[in-house]
């Protein structure tokens, strides 16, 4: 075999999501930290899943289905190991989408593409990772196709130096020697390569059902309708659009200047020559016809919202947050706004009495992906929206978004801790411009340290530290500190730790797995012990952690 034609591709890369997601918890337990979070594993499945989503309902040529791989994914991207995983594929798409067929230089100029986008993506690379396995492999292919023209032979020595750079990730990071494991996101990689080479040699593999991955969205995503009547547009309309030339702002205000005229809930986001768009309106057909004038659409979908009315009506918290959201968008447009990603009910009554906007329910069990984020953004009235990720691998996530939205200015605080997010909130003050905010809030994440009290899902051993299931865990912003058997030994610990002398408030987040009493009679203990320090205690209820802590 000397060519791969579209309908082989497609297989291919279908084939690359179900090995993917058939290793997931392999890989999950390849995770140098043995936090029960949203690991590795499940992160680049639900990406891949979206993206083969995506080219499932691909028109059957190498552009379309390439097309499909790039926006499903960068749209599905979760985590940090799934934004590179969408980086990799969009380069991928850039490389190879002029080809009708692919060749073995066609793959590998993809590949390298692929590569060179993904190291692009990440502000400081680190050698050792999934990156490292991406390019290593993207030079091996280059090499090998000038010689080599038979596929099989061509995929076979490729991915024994994927698999040999693999097995040296090792060598390039000390954690993961220290650990014993290969890098996570580099065997997430090499899974996806390995699955689509077995389609291409010929492997039996089921390649149907592709489903939707099923995401929890935020308490305040949804929003519902108190009476029939109000619903004034009744099809949500939703398509995309291939674009027949190079999409602009002037086309994007155009677009978004007629569906107005039509409909609401307007969501135009161009990426290339691929535009994704969303409408509430009484005239979808309006609406497909003007897409069309601009290119080939795809992926069409239209639900009839009245039919829905009924089911929705059941839900007395969503027909709150109807009410809430009808008001708010009767708002005049704010100079400001907020986003922060949050953990457990009494964390997001601290948010939402703090001022922010909108909450995603996330965090480690489970990262939101790119689009929740453009979901948020676009809910938030603002002129300027802020976004408090809280967590370091969604850091990656929001800033995809950021780049995707234009008619907003997006500002990351790149806050890595609920607590981190508490704080830097704190140091917004409304009579300050955006910018003297900005380095403000910042400037407040080197005032605080935080830390986290979990337990282990997995055996191991990080900085010196053997680490066995069930052991708790005291983490702070450096990582794993103290390791025992007891939750109060482990946190206070761990404040030990924390607290020196120029510490002046403590603060105390009690997880759902806490009892009440248990966590008062922590909290008595610290206030005893540092009676220096103003102590402050709440109930957060957040899983995964018995307690997060802060000291400033």
């Amino acid at each position: 075999m000397k060519q791969i034609d579209a309908s082989l591709l497609q297989k291919m890369l279908i084939g690359g999501a179900k090995r993917l997601e058939a290793q997931k918890e392999y890989i999950n337990e390849l995770n140098v930290f043995p936090v029960p979070d949203g690991d590795t594993g499940t992160n680049m499945t639900m990406t891949a899943i979206a993206a083969a989503k995506e080219v499932t309902g691909a028109e059957v040529t190498i552009k379309e289905i390439t097309r499909g791989l790039s926006s499903g994914s960068l749209r599905g991207a979760r985590g940090n190991s799934g934004v590179i995983l969408s980086q990799l594929f969009r380069g991928f798409y850039k490389g190879v989408k002029d080809k009708d067929v692919l060749d073995t230089k066609a793959v590998a100029e993809g590949f390298k593409h692929a590569a060179d986008t993904a190291y692009k993506a990440v502000m400081k690379p680190k050698e050792g990772t999934i990156l490292t396995v991406a390019k290593v492999t993207a030079d091996t292919a280059v090499k090998v196709a000038r010689k080599e023209e038979n596929f099989e032979k061509f995929a076979q020595t490729v991915m024994e130096e994927a698999n040999a750079i693999l097995q040296r990730t090792p060598e390039m990071l000390p954690v993961l020697k220290e650990a014993g494991v290969v890098d996570s996101g580099g065997q997430g990689l090499v899974e996806f390569l390995q699955g689509a080479v077995d389609v291409l040699l010929g492997k039996e593999i089921d390649l149907s059902d592709i489903e939707k991955p099923i995401v929890k969205k935020a308490k305040t995503a949804e929003i519902g309708i108190t009476k029939e009547e109000d619903i004034k547009f009744g099809y949500c309309t939703e398509f995309i659009v291939m674009t027949k030339e190079p999409w602009n702002d002037d086309k994007e205000v155009e677009f978004k200047k007629f569906l107005s005229g039509i409909g609401d809930c307007v969501v135009v986001v161009g990426d290339d020559d691929i535009v994704k768009v969303h409408v509430h309106t009484n005239h979808p057909g309006k609406a497909i016809e003007k897409g069309l004038s601009y290119g080939d659409l795809t992926s069409m979908k239209i639900d009839n919202m009245r039919e829905e009315h009924q089911e929705r009506l059941q839900l007395s918290e969503e027909i709150k947050e109807a009410e809430e959201a009808e008001a708010k968008a009767k708002e005049e447009r704010k100079p400001y706004g907020f986003v922060a990603v949050s953990i457990g009910d009494g964390l997001n009554e601290i948010f939402r009495g703090l001022g922010v906007d909108y909450l995603i329910e996330g965090g480690q069990t489970m990262n939101p992906s790119t689009e929740d984020m453009l979901e948020a953004i676009e809910q938030v009235n603002a002129d300027t929206v802020f976004i408090l990720p809280n967590n370091k691998n969604i850091i990656l996530a929001a800033t995809q978004a950021q780049s995707l939205v234009e008619d907003k200015n997006v500002i990351i605080i790149p806050t890595t801790t609920v607590p981190q997010g508490i704080s830097a909130f704190i140091g917004f003050e409304s009579d300050k411009d955006i910018e003297t905010n900005e380095a403000n809030m910042k400037e407040m994440l080197e005032n605080v340290k935080t830390g986290e009290v979990t337990y282990a899902v997995r055996d191991t051993s990080v900085n010196g530290k053997e680490i066995h299931v069930d052991d708790i865990m005291g983490i702070d912003d450096d990582g794993i500190q103290e390791v025992g058997k007891s939750i109060e030994t482990v946190t206070m610990k761990l404040l030990e730790d924390m607290v020196d002398e120029d510490s002046e408030l403590i603060c105390i987040y009690y997880g759902q797995d806490m009892k009440e009493e248990d966590a008062q009679k922590l909290f008595e203990k610290v206030q005893k012990k540092y009676d220096e320090c103003d102590v402050q205690f709440e109930y957060g209820g957040q899983p995964i952690y018995y307690f997060l802590l802060s000291v400033e």
